[in-house]
C-alpha cells in the first residue's frame, strides 16, 4: 500500500504524464492541498473534465478529530470512501470504528481482488495500487448476527437515548428520567429491562408513589405508556442488546502488533427493522468514549475515528434534549482526540448545529428530479465554501468514486472545493465469507470475554424478593424471588438468562414496604450514579 504520509505532494504547474498546466483557478485549488504534515490520500483533483492526478486531493491526519461528512444519493459510492478513508487511518495506526448498515464492509480484514475498473482508477489518479487486508474485529448488538456481543446495562444506557428508542414525548422522557434517579438513588441497579419493567411498576404502586413525594409523581397513564412501550420493544426482539457482561467500549482504541490501528466493524443488517435502536445504540457507545477518554487537545492524529452509517436515523423524531446533547457530544469530543464522521444521503439530513461541526466534507453526487430534490440541492451548495465550480451542475453530474471535497487544512482553515476523482481501495469491495467471518469471531480474545451473557441479581431480583403487604418486617414468608426447588443460581449471584423469574403480577402483587426494601438494599442505598448529559451512567467497568 502506497504510504500517504511519506509520498510528497505534487506542486508542478505541469503533470509527469504530459498533460496540460493547471489553470490558474485550478492551480490555487490544489495548491490548498499541499499539506506538509502526514495526511490522507483522498484523490486526484478533475478540472473541465479532467483528471490531473499530479494535483492531489488529501486531508491532514492532525484535524481528523474535527469530524466530517460524507453524503450522497444511493449508489455513488459512500461506502467505499469509509472504506478507503478507514484503510489509510488504520495504515496510520490510528483505530477506526464502522457501522456496517448493509454488510459490506467486512471485506476490509481480506486483500482485495484486482479487476479492470480498479486498474482504470489507479492509473487515473497514479495510486500504487496494492491488495491488503486490515486488521479488523467484528461485532454486532446483542449477538444479533455474526459478531462479539456488545451489551449496555439499562442504566449505563440512561434515559435520555432511551426515551428515543421507545418514541416516549417530552413529558414522559421526564417521567423516565426520574424513574432512572430514583433507581441510582435508592441503589437498585438496572441491568435489563425486566429491571426497568420492575421498578416503574413499583413506582406506580401505592407504595411506591409515596417514596416518589419529595421528587415528583409518575402518574399511572404515563406508567401504563412506558410499561407497554417495553413490551413492544421487547417483543420486537430488543432484550438482548440489555444486559451484561457490558461492553468497554476502550477496546475500540487498541492497534495491531504491527501498530496499524484495529478497524471495529459493527455489523448492523439484524437490527434494520429498528433503526432507532441501533442508532442510538452507536450514539450512547459515543458517549461512553466521551466520558472516559482524558482531554488532550489538539494532537498529532486522531485516537480514533468514528464513522456514524445512515446517520440521519440518529435525528428522525428526534426530542430537543436528544438534539442538543448529540451537537454537545460533537463539539466537545474533538478535545478527547477523537473524530466522527456521519454518512448519509443529503447534508439536510444532519440538523444545523450538529452541521456546523463538521469540518471536512465529500459530498458524492445528489440527484434532482423532483421539486423537493432541486430544494435540497440548492441548500446543499448553500454549505460549501465559495467556489470557482458550478456547484449545482457538478454535484448532479458526478460520476460513480467521484466527489466534491473541501478539509480542514493544518491551521484550521477550509481548503477550496475540490472535484475529486477518488482512489480505489485495496481491500476486498464487498463482505468476506461468512464461514471465515465466524472464525475470526471465535478466535478473537475478546469472544470469549463478552460472548456469554449473564444475569445476576438486581432491581428485578430485589423488588420481587420484598416481603409481600400482610407479612411482618421479619419476612417470614418465603420471597418470591427466592430460588425454586432444583433450581441454583450460578456463581456472583448470576443465572442463566433462560430461567424464568416471577410474571409483572407477582411482582406488583408482592410489593411491600419500603423498609424492608431498604434493609434488602443495604449499604447500596443513597449512592447514586453521576450521569452524563447524555443521561448514561459513568462508571468504568475496568
Amino acid at each position: 500500500m502506497s504510504d500517504p504520509e511519506t509520498t510528497p505532494p505534487a506542486t508542478a504547474p505541469e503533470a509527469s504524464d504530459g498533460a496540460p498546466a493547471l489553470p490558474g483557478k485550478a492551480l490555487d485549488i490544489a495548491s490548498g492541498y499541499a499539506f506538509t504534515g502526514p495526511a490522507l490520500d483522498l484523490g486526484a483533483l478533475v478540472w473541465d473534465g479532467r483528471c490531473h492526478a499530479d494535483a492531489r486531493i488529501r486531508v491532514p491526519l492532525s484535524t481528523l478529530n474535527r469530524h466530517g461528512l460524507v453524503a450522497g444519493a444511493t449508489g455513488t459510492g459512500k461506502t467505499k470512501t469509509l472504506q478507503l478513508v478507514a484503510e489509510q487511518l488504520s495504515a496510520q495506526g490510528v483505530p477506526v470504528f464502522l457501522a456496517d448498515i448493509k454488510g459490506d464492509l467486512s471485506g476490509i480484514c481480506e486483500p482485495g481482488s484486482p479487476d479492470p475498473r480498479i486498474e482504470g482508477r489507479a492509473r487515473e489518479v497514479r495510486q500504487r495500487w496494492t491488495a491488503t487486508g486490515f486488521p479488523a474485529e467484528f461485532y454486532a448488538l446483542g449477538g444479533m448476527g455474526h459478531g462479539i456481543p456488545v451489551r449496555a446495562a439499562v442504566t449505563s444506557f440512561g434515559p435520555v437515548l432511551l426515551s428515543k428508542v421507545l418514541e416516549l414525548n417530552r413529558t414522559q422522557e421526564q417521567s423516565l428520567g426520574l424513574i432512572f434517579h430514583y433507581a441510582d438513588m435508592k441503589g437498585l441497579e438496572l441491568v435489563d429491562l425486566k429491571d426497568l419493567r420492575a421498578v416503574v411498576a413499583f413506582l406506580a404502586s401505592d407504595e411506591g408513589a409515596r417514596e416518589l413525594r419529595s421528587i415528583g409523581g409518575l402518574s399511572p397513564a404515563t406508567a401504563g405508556v412506558i410499561l407497554r412501550s417495553l413490551t413492544v420493544f421487547e417483543a420486537q426482539g430488543a432484550s438482548g442488546f440489555f444486559g451484561e457482561p457490558e461492553f468497554d467500549t476502550g477496546e475500540f482504541l487498541r492497534t495491531a502488533e504491527d501498530g496499524r490501528g484495529i478497524v471495529s466493524v459493527l455489523e448492523l443488517p439484524a437490527v434494520q427493522e429498528r433503526p432507532q435502536l441501533f442508532s442510538t445504540f452507536l450514539m450512547w457507545l459515543l458517549a461512553d468514549l466521551f466520558h472516559d477518554l482524558p482531554e488532550v487537545g489538539d494532537v498529532d492524529r486522531p485516537r480514533l475515528v468514528f464513522f456514524l452509517d445512515e446517520a440521519h436515523l440518529l435525528f428522525d423524531d428526534a426530542s430537543e434534549a436528544f438534539l442538543d446533547s448529540i451537537t454537545r457530544t460533537v463539539r466537545l469530543i474533538r478535545s478527547k482526540g477523537v473524530g466522527v464522521f456521519f454518512v448519509t444521503q443529503t447534508p439536510k439530513d444532519v440538523p444545523a448545529e450538529v452541521l456546523g461541526q463538521l469540518g471536512h466534507r465529500v459530498q458524492h453526487a445528489l440527484r434532482a428530479f423532483t421539486p423537493d430534490d432541486q430544494k435540497a440541492l440548492r441548500a446543499t451548495v448553500k454549505t460549501f465554501p465559495h467556489s470557482p465550480y458550478d456547484l449545482e451542475e457538478v454535484l448532479t453530474g458526478l460520476g460513480i468514486g467521484e466527489a466534491a471535497v473541501t478539509v480542514l487544512g493544518e491551521e484550521g482553515a477550509p481548503t477550496p472545493v475540490a472535484v475529486t476523482r477518488l482512489r480505489a481501495p485495496e481491500s476486498l469491495m464487498g463482505p468476506v465469507a461468512r464461514a471465515t467471518l465466524d472464525r475470526m469471531v471465535r478466535s478473537s480474545p475478546r469472544y470469549e470475554r463478552y460472548a456469554q451473557a449473564v444475569d445476576r441479581v438486581s432491581a428485578y431480583e430485589r423488588l420481587a424478593e420484598r416481603p409481600a403487604p400482610d407479612e411482618g418486617t421479619d419476612g417470614t414468608r418465603a420471597a418470591t424471588g427466592a430460588p425454586k426447588a432444583g433450581q441454583e443460581r450460578a456463581p456472583g449471584g448470576r443465572r442463566p438468562r433462560s430461567e424464568e423469574g416471577p410474571s409483572m403480577i407477582e411482582q406488583v402483587a408482592g410489593s411491600g414496604v419500603f423498609e424492608s426494601l431498604a434493609r434488602s438494599v443495604g449499604t447500596r442505598i443513597g449512592r447514586e450514579i453521576t450521569r452524563s448529559l447524555f443521561g448514561t451512567a459513568r462508571r468504568r467497568r475496568r
